[in-house]
């Protein structure tokens, strides 16, 4: 497999971009998720350290990804047959998941910084209460919306994969073509 993608496939880059950020992106909203909502206030300070690595991970991830397309690399084309909606849907979601994702590791980069609770972190203390904090609940906000994108990510590689039967998958590495 090629390094970059061709008209009807992603290269092995984008695909291991894909991959790597997905994995990244579940991982790091379920340790957000765990901090959040269901530890008691002050703790999990090792889960939040997690999430913020991830966090990281994935803002690094996401703008390679960028880079990648605008500089290195194109989208192959839409399936043949694609109504137009359904081709303009999937350019608003992929945009949404860059641009959600590009802000929600902004507002988590100045969450930590305009609580400075990066040291106390680090030096095991509690986690700071940062619900006051404008770019935390934003970042809260975001992750609700970022869900929502992810289910119709996953659900329209499903449709075309269990009903359209067109194979979509394959070109980001799934199943043969």
């Amino acid at each position: 497999m090629s390094l970059k993608s061709t008209s009807t496939q992603y290269g092995s880059m984008a695909i291991a971009l894909h991959w790597t950020s997905a994995l990244a992106v579940i991982l790091a909203w379920i340790a957000g998720f765990v901090v959040a909502e269901t530890l008691p206030a002050g703790q999990g300070a090792g889960i939040l350290l997690a999430h913020i690595t991830l966090g990281l991970i994935v803002f690094a991830l996401t703008l390679l990804r960028i880079v990648w397309w605008l500089a290195l690399d194109r989208h192959p084309g839409a399936p043949a047959g694609q109504p137009g909606w359904q081709v303009l849907a999937a350019q608003a979601t992929h945009l949404g998941l860059y641009v959600l994702l590009v802000l929600m590791a902004t507002s988590g980069i100045v969450t930590l910084i305009l609580s400075g609770a990066v040291p106390l972190l680090l030096a095991g203390g509690p986690v700071p209460d940062f619900s006051e904090l404008v770019p935390r609940l934003a970042h809260g906000v975001m992750s609700k919306l970022l869900l929502l994108l992810l289910v119709l990510h996953v659900g329209a590689a499903l449709y075309h994969q269990l009903i359209r039967k067109d194979r979509l998958l394959a070109r980001m590495g799934v199943g043969r073509a």
